[in-house]
């Protein structure tokens, strides 16, 4: 069975209009998944270039109302 995420872009350079997409939906606390989807890359892909951009990727179980308690 094939893998849920895209890698139609994998093994090639990351390009500066990537990167900024990657910053954009960070930033709007998009899941990794998502950005999986919407970059082409897999997950790991979009884990390791954040981190080596120092781009922080949102905790997946972050509620987007924030804390409830």
């Amino acid at each position: 069975m094939p893998e849920a995420t895209s890698n139609r872009n994998g093994g090639k350079d990351w390009t500066g209009e990537q990167v900024q997409q990657l910053r954009e939906l960070a930033e709007g606390n998009t899941p990794v998944g998502v950005m999986s989807a919407k970059l082409g890359r897999t997950e790991d892909a979009i884990r390791s270039k954040a981190q080596s951009e120092g781009i922080t990727l949102a905790p997946p179980n972050r509620s987007p109302y924030g804390d409830m308690s």
